[in-house]
């Protein structure tokens, strides 16, 4: 008799596992963010309770290693935004580009007016954006979310999944609110008032 032990569940009934869960399984294997639709769909319940499912799975999740990341109507599992550091050391991976002052710039009014124009950019920064927006693309930090009705029909640009990754979010939603800029008045003296888009 072979003295090796079954495999969990091997001879045991199939337990039957919560929806959060199998939500965890599905997104684990997606190779790109998921919209809920489609895991409703798959599990063959109403997006209401995909919904329910995926807030209770954000929530098991925030004391682990993994998160469930929001961005444009989907959904996707990510690492912690804090253990970057070790991941990177762990996979030999070179640390996280930086960011010059500029694509930092450009990229804000970006993540905080999406979509957004070229032209709607180069008119906030006073300056030509092409070399940035450029390179925001090729990072993978901002991609063409369409084009415009206008005349010429501009492209629109929007931050990507990418981008929450690099600064640690799970969701656009939890950007930080707009600092108040200091205006100089006709006296010299500055007062609070908000960026307006």
């Amino acid at each position: 008799m072979s003295d090796s032990q079954p495999i969990s569940g091997e001879n045991s009934e199939e337990v039957e596992l919560s929806l959060s869960v199998k939500l965890e399984a599905l997104l684990f294997v997606a190779a790109e963010p998921v919209a809920p639709a489609q895991l409703a769909t798959a599990l063959d319940v109403a997006p209401s309770v995909i919904e329910r499912g995926l807030n209770e799975l954000g929530a098991s999740l925030a004391s682990r290693g993994l998160r469930l990341q929001r961005h444009a109507g989907r959904v996707q599992l990510t690492t912690a935004p804090q253990l970057a550091e070790l991941i990177e050391r762990f996979l030999g991976l070179e640390a996280t580009t930086h960011l010059s002052r500029a694509a930092l710039e450009t990229l804000a009014i970006i993540a905080y007016q999406q979509p957004v124009t070229r032209p709607q950019i180069d008119s906030i920064r006073g300056v030509n954006s092409d070399s940035m927006m450029k390179s925001l693309l090729n990072k993978g930090l901002i991609l063409e979310s369409g084009r415009t009705d206008g005349p010429g029909r501009p492209i629109l640009y929007s931050t990507t999944p990418e981008f929450l990754q690099h600064f640690g979010l799970n969701s656009i939603l939890e950007m930080p609110p707009l600092a108040p800029l200091a205006k100089p008045d006709e006296d010299g003296d500055t007062h609070d008032e908000m960026l307006k888009g």
